[in-house]
């Protein structure tokens, strides 16, 4: 398939993952009924501000793509960094009508999404960065949280661990994850700054009732802020 082709596919991609919320109504993440373990309020999950994040992943990947589209449809870097993320954003296109429908499936798909989007992040042009890596960045770092969060979920939802020790295990993941990413990129802030403001909403969700879980996740989010200022001043 020739590069303005995808260029033109991964923008219209960018789109349909935009507006998929509005096919699927009422999803304001997993029930707690939908899991054999209700989940009330889990510690692995921020506090539900944070998820307005979303907002602006997709404005920033639409505007970006478009440009792209526009002024780097034949660009050979562009195109490496467009694969990965065009499979990204189209299992991003159907994830909410599977989250309804299966947490699981929905876990594995967000980690099909993680590991394209991550591919698409080290891909990624330097040039550019405000319409390539700066939004990928940002997309990515949220969908490292995300992913984590799904399978705390998971296990605390499915008895394999009791909650608090979820919110443990796998805010740590997710904190292991983004600090090797970060430091390894050393380029787009946004993926650090992504995982920051997730980290933050744990905090604030768990303050009163898993203060170990919100330690943890302050202490992560202390810990990313420094690869996140070199990746700035490199970047």
């Amino acid at each position: 398939m020739s590069r303005p082709f995808i260029a033109l596919i991964t923008f219209l991609l960018a789109i349909g993952f935009a507006v998929s919320p509005f096919f699927v109504s009422g999803f304001n993440g997993f029930s707690p009924d939908q899991f054999p373990i209700p989940q009330d309020n889990p510690p692995v999950q921020p506090a539900g501000y944070a998820f307005s994040i979303w907002g602006l992943i997709y404005v920033w990947l639409i505007v970006g793509m478009g440009w792209g589209l526009w002024k780097r449809r034949d660009d050979y870097l562009w195109h490496d960094m467009r694969l990965p993320l065009a499979l990204s954003l189209f299992v991003g296109c159907f994830w909410l009508a599977v989250a309804v429908a299966s947490p699981v499936w929905a876990s594995v798909l967000i980690w099909v999404m993680l590991v394209s989007a991550l591919y698409a992040l080290f891909r990624s042009p330097r040039e550019d960065r405000g319409f390539a890596a700066l939004p990928v960045g940002l997309y990515a770092g949220w969908l490292s949280a995300a992913s984590c969060v799904s399978l705390g979920l998971l296990a605390a939802g499915y008895g394999w661990m009791s909650g608090p020790t979820s919110g443990l295990v796998f805010v740590g993941l997710a904190i292991v994850i983004a600090a090797g990413v970060q430091s390894s990129l050393m380029r787009a802030p946004t993926y650090g700054i992504a995982v920051i403001w997730a980290l933050v909403a744990v905090v604030v969700a768990n303050m009163a009732t898993a203060p170990s879980v919100a330690a943890l996740a302050a202490g992560g989010a202390i810990a990313l802020i420094l690869p996140t200022y070199r990746s700035w001043r490199r970047g």
